[in-house]
Formats: structure tokens, sequence, C-alpha cells
């Protein structure tokens, strides 16, 4: 996906800007994987292949996210992910 793309983009549920946080690109700069993050939510959408995964939470699977957020371990530096919200450490959920 462009980044130009990307900049167009914004959360679903609050309409607030993403912030892009890349781990990979393709040799022409399109990003392919990584996440964009909502500041006022807290939600996470992976992007997967180019694509920004952007569902409502209840068509989304945890169990399918989890490799991924396993595997950014090191890109995430200390933060958690929980009903799909990009959480510091040691903050707990809103409710």
């Amino acid at each position: 996906m462009k980044r130009t793309t990307i900049e167009k983009l914004c959360c679903p549920f609050d309409r607030s800007d993403l912030e892009l946080t890349q781990i990979t690109e393709d040799l022409n700069g399109k990003i392919e994987e990584g996440w964009l993050h909502c500041s006022q939510c807290k939600r996470i959408y992976p992007i997967v292949k180019g694509i920004p995964i952007m569902n409502p939470d209840e068509f989304r699977e945890p169990s399918l996210e989890q490799p991924l957020l396993d595997r950014w371990q090191k890109q995430l530096k200390g933060r958690q992910v929980k009903a799909f919200r990009l959480l510091d450490s040691g903050q707990e959920e809103d409710t």
C-alpha cells in the first residue's frame, strides 16, 4: 500500500488520524507490513501484505492477529494489545 493512500485513512470508529508503524516495505516503497494506530480509541489495525485490516471488532479474530503481534514484539516496545487496543505497559483497557 502506498504511503499517500495510508495518509488518507482515518479511524473508522471515531474518525481520528492514524499513526503508522512500518515494519517492511517492498522495493517500490509500498508498505507491506506494519500497523496503524488511533491515538484516541487506541485501536490497532494491522497491515498485512499491503492491506490494512480495519474491520469492526466483532468481525476480527484475535487468534489470527496474535502471530503478527508476537513477531512484532521488538517494534511494540513493551506495549501490549488487548481487545484490539494498543496499551502502554501496565495500562488497562478502559471499559
